[in-house]
């Protein structure tokens, strides 16, 4: 019996995945643009930001129902991801320009790549999948990062401080529910090594 083709590297999913990466600089500079004190680019960068969010899913689906998982978009999804999101922080912690959301970005970008690294590290014990505390992290994070890079500061009215407010609810959230995961995926990654171990 023939065993199937591995698909192509070359394929719509891995294009989305790759789109997002070479993104990721235009959505900086967005932010950035006359230190992030210019409205339009900072509306441009929220659009941008929503836009790659998006292909994120849409990449990941693709892939899924069309057999299109490559060992590349295994790589690259998780680098597009954690790169998007850590050009965001960054950026916003330098707009911002707070020493107390610096030592948010920091715990929130060690967090990210350090349970990237050790997915890669273990993953000769098993594939560990993303759970649904990791989903709503994911979630809360984008929420917060999108309600950041927009410029309500800009705006003195109720509503803006209304959604200033709502946006650090967010990201507090995030905060608490990133450091949960973390030590949850840390306890999976120990269990999953020394059942592998023990069988072995």
């Amino acid at each position: 019996m023939e065993t199937a083709a591995p698909p192509s590297n070359l394929n719509i999913a891995n294009a989305l995945t790759v789109l997002r990466i070479v993104g990721v600089p235009v959505f900086g500079w967005l932010l950035l643009r006359d230190g992030g004190e210019d409205v339009g680019s900072r509306v441009w960068a929220f659009v941008a930001f929503v836009l790659l969010m998006i292909t994120d899913r849409i990449d990941g689906d693709i892939a899924r129902s069309r057999n299109l998982v490559t060992n590349f978009g295994k790589l690259a999804d998780p680098i597009a991801d954690k790169a998007l999101t850590g050009m965001a922080f960054v950026g916003l912690a330098i707009i911002f320009e707070n020493v107390l959301f610096w030592v948010v970005v920091i715990v929130l970008l060690v967090r990210e790549w350090g349970i990237t690294l050790m997915r890669f590290v273990i993953k000769k014990y098993g594939v560990m999948p993303a759970s649904q505390g990791g989903r709503i992290k994911t979630t809360l994070q984008a929420v917060a990062i999108g309600g950041y890079v927009l410029p309500f500061e800009i705006w003195d009215t109720a509503f803006s401080a209304f959604m200033r407010w709502a946006t650090h609810v967010a990201m507090a959230a995030a905060v608490v529910i990133t450091l949960l995961t973390a030590a949850q995926y840390v306890r999976d990654a120990i269990v999953m090594r020394r059942d592998q171990k023990a069988a072995a």
